[in-house]
């Protein structure tokens, strides 16, 4: 059988990427299995290692063929598509997975809530059976992209009187429905990148549910993991992330420079280029099966560099640094650290440590999951939802 990489060059002879529509050019390369190699024929890949997506990409990238975007459609490819993939039906597959890599649908997350966020099992977002279907009311907080989403992960509450953790149900929730309520969240930013989200009577089929009614907990963990994976592990050529901005200015402003700065600089460095070996490390184990809670360590080392590397920016530039000029309330489609300014850098990477499941939860997971440590003594564990302090 022929390679990807040869089955690619292939499809470009077919399928002239200065002649076609870009969106018409996207949904051919998923039909032909090029999309994601590694996801089964008939649903944009191939069956083949996830190792030969890379040579892939590569030569539709020299060919100069349009891509999907993912930093705007993020939340559908890296953390909704392996969940659908693992645990839903063959039509939901189907209907989902194609316009979720194309980009004509953008998807967000329906987790956090206000008495929620560490504590995700503790939610209190209820889906109540009526007929073939479910009616949902709750409120949902820090969503990404949900002012641009057609659809949405969601986790609800279909049994109070289980634990926790057994009473959860994972749903697709279509954003245009009546009954949802997106409002802004502005942030240290001045931007509203984030939302929350009201769900008054929302009806659900059930043919939108993924997994098993009370599954919902096993299921989100697969979202979860492939969430800190998507932050953490991500590709980045040497100083491409935001170490590389910092190295940059150290290069080109020497007047900047000073003997105790050129030692921060060069241990950050250290520390970014190691997180970035072991995020290859990561994708390379990622490639063999399922994500485990190795992402959450990867994830944690993230926030904590992208917050040093950022205030380290701030002590070179001095007062230059702290501008920040655009106070106004935009609504971005995406994060971009790159191309702003110091002062936004700073300010945005505070929220690393929350987003994706903040640094103290994390810190369990890899001494319970990775260092096998005792995990901690929760009273709540046995106990029904309903019958919890609120």
């Amino acid at each position: 059988m022929s390679t990807a990489y040869d089955l690619a060059r292939d499809f470009l002879r077919e399928n002239d990427p200065a002649r076609l529509d870009p969106l018409d050019f996207l949904r051919a390369r998923f039909d032909a299995g090029l999309a994601w190699v590694q996801y089964p024929p008939g649903l944009g890949g191939l069956g083949l290692p996830r190792a030969e997506q890379p040579a892939v990409d590569q030569v539709f990238e020299a060919a100069g063929a349009p891509g999907n975007n993912p930093r705007r459609i993020g939340i559908g490819l890296g953390m909704a598509a392996p969940t659908i993939l693992r645990h839903g039906t063959d039509e939901q597959r189907r209907r989902w997975l194609r316009p979720l890599w194309t980009g004509e649908e953008v998807w967000c997350q329906l987790f956090s809530e206000p008495g929620a966020g560490s504590d995700l099992a503790g939610l209190a977002t209820r889906a109540v059976r009526d007929g073939d279907g479910w009616v949902v009311d709750g409120q949902k907080v820090w969503t990404s992209m949900a002012h641009e989403a057609r659809w949405a992960i969601l986790i609800a509450r279909t049994d109070p009187a289980v634990p926790k953790h057994r009473g959860l149900t994972y749903f697709v929730l279509d954003m245009t429905a009546p009954g949802i309520d997106v409002r802004p969240l502005r942030q240290i930013t001045g931007e509203a990148e984030f939302n929350e989200v009201f769900i008054t009577g929302v009806r659900i089929p059930d043919s939108h549910r993924l997994g098993e009614v009370g599954d919902g907990w096993a299921v989100a963990q697969t979202t979860l993991m492939n969430e800190r994976v998507s932050i953490g592990g991500q590709a980045v050529p040497r100083e491409g992330s935001t170490i590389g901005i910092v190295a940059g200015l150290w290069r080109e402003r020497p007047e900047l420079r000073s003997p105790g700065l050129h030692d921060a600089l060069l241990r950050l460095w250290v520390e970014a280029e190691a997180a970035r070996l072991t995020g290859v490390r990561l994708r390379q184990q990622l490639a063999a099966g399922q994500p485990g809670p190795e992402g959450s360590a990867s994830k944690l080392v993230f926030a904590r560099l992208n917050q040093e590397i950022s205030a380290l920016e701030l002590d070179l530039l001095g007062e230059e640094g702290l501008r920040h000029d655009e106070w106004v309330m935009r609504r971005p489609a995406m994060v971009d650290f790159a191309g702003r300014a110091a002062g936004y850098r700073y300010l945005r990477a505070k929220g690393n440590s929350i987003e994706g499941g903040t640094s103290e939860i994390l810190r369990n997971i890899v001494a319970e999951r990775v260092l096998g440590l005792p995990p901690e003594q929760r009273a709540d564990k046995d106990v029904a939802w309903k019958d919890l302090p609120k």
